[in-house]
């Protein structure tokens, strides 16, 4: 089912250029320094096709829901997929978002100095000056009204969002949102949905925190639920007018 997103036009910076591209399920809002739509496809089609072939050979990589070991020929966003997945205990598809838009954006860098992949929700950046980046949290009465602050020099990093409340994504929790800052998009991507499985409430937040302080390679996390919101890590919050 189509979900209309309305959050793409909360960008209110105007330096670079921003165009979509769409492959099958793949809806990728892409913003760089100029046009770069037929390479962004080149290079979607490319590891969608990876991904679907490793899927017809091994029909489990896409049902699984627990941590699955892939070949050592296994094209190699594939093998990152299996292996952040494996480190939070879930099934590699809970990353492909987060791999797509980091595969993408790393072969758009060397057409663009900057480049912001969104894919619903999971987000690839690379900027040479600071960028807000806003959270969205449903209903949540935090939504629109802080964003996360980016300096270029922790730059490449994925920031992935997971909600029990938002979109079609799988998740067995209730958080508004659980924001995931890390170098590896797509293990920032699994870690979300891992950790947005466990909060229930608002209770949750903190044994949140304690299980993303427990997996390697995370700079920060977010967690909201209401009107309450948890942080831990090397991230800034800032208030939006």
């Amino acid at each position: 089912m189509y979900e209309p997103k309305t959050y793409r036009h909360q960008i209110k910076d105007t330096d670079l250029t921003s165009f979509t591209v769409t492959v099958k399920e793949t809806d990728l809002y892409i913003r760089a320094r100029r046009n770069l739509s037929r390479k962004a496809l080149k290079a979607v089609s490319k590891h969608r096709d990876a991904i679907e072939g490793y899927i017809e050979r091994h029909p489990s990589f896409l049902t699984s829901l627990e941590p699955l070991s892939v070949e050592d020929n296994a094209p190699r966003i594939v093998k990152e997929m299996s292996l952040v997945a494996e480190s939070v205990s879930l099934g590699p598809m809970a990353a492909v978002a987060g791999a797509i838009a980091e595969f993408v954006g790393k072969e758009l860098l060397d057409f663009s100095p900057e480049i912001i992949i969104e894919n619903g929700g999971d987000i690839f950046l690379k900027t040479t000056r600071n960028r807000l980046v806003g959270i969205y949290a449903g209903e949540s009465p935090l939504t629109h009204k802080v964003a996360l602050e980016i300096n270029p020099e922790d730059t490449p990093l994925g920031i992935c969002t997971s909600s029990g409340t938002v979109g079609h994504s799988l998740s067995f929790g209730k958080a508004d949102a659980v924001i995931v800052l890390s170098s590896r998009t797509a293990l920032a991507d699994a870690s979300a949905t891992a950790i947005g499985n466990l909060i229930k409430t608002a209770a949750d937040i903190d044994s949140g925190i304690e299980f993303a302080q427990g997996i390697g390679g995370l700079k920060g996390i977010v967690i909201i639920k209401g009107d309450k919101m948890g942080m831990w890590g090397n991230l800034k919050i800032t208030p939006v007018n």
